[in-house]
């Protein structure tokens, strides 16, 4: 019996069914990021559903570039580097976290999350996290599951146009 199941579960963790594969499908939900003009879009069901303010690392090094995954999600979450509770109107990370593994990292390090400075959205001021509107972060935070693919980037290309060149759209 485990020599016949090794190769399908071997034939479905390779697969682009897979959440945890290459790319996005078609009509999966995609994240992109644009460092160039601090937005992030969502993109599902084929389309670009909406295109939201974020702000990004103070330096174009701190917000990592690529092709990530989505692996940790958090309600009220923890602000570990200096001891602060979800729900603190201290805590940095507002409502929300959607974690991704850039740089090799757990999903714990690299993230969107809310603010408690909503004054610094649209501006470069992170040290390297997607700082997100706390509204605007709660109201996604359903609609983006574990596995969701996030592209990172600095370009002038239409969201559009950058989720039909990762196949996210047909």
């Amino acid at each position: 019996m485990i020599k016949l199941l090794s190769p399908i579960l071997f034939a479905f963790f390779i697969s682009p069914l897979w959440p945890l594969g290459p790319n996005p499908l078609p009509g999966d939900p995609f994240v992109i990021v644009n460092k160039t003009t601090n937005e992030m879009a969502l993109i599902d069901d084929n389309k670009v559903q909406t295109v939201v303010s974020v702000g990004t690392g103070k330096t174009k090094e701190l917000t990592p570039e690529g092709l990530f995954t989505i692996t940790v999600k958090a309600e009220e979450p923890y602000y570990r580097r200096k001891d602060i509770p979800g729900g603190d109107p201290k805590n940095p990370l507002g409502s929300r976290w959607i974690g991704f593994d850039a740089e090799e990292t757990d999903g714990r390090t690299f993230g969107i999350h809310g603010t408690n400075q909503p004054a610094s959205i649209g501006r470069y001021v992170s040290q390297g996290c997607i700082r997100a509107q706390n509204e605007v972060i709660s109201s996604l935070y359903p609609l983006i599951p574990l596995g969701t693919k996030i592209l990172v980037t600095s370009t002038n290309k239409s969201f559009q146009q950058i989720a039909k060149e990762h196949r996210a759209i047909q």
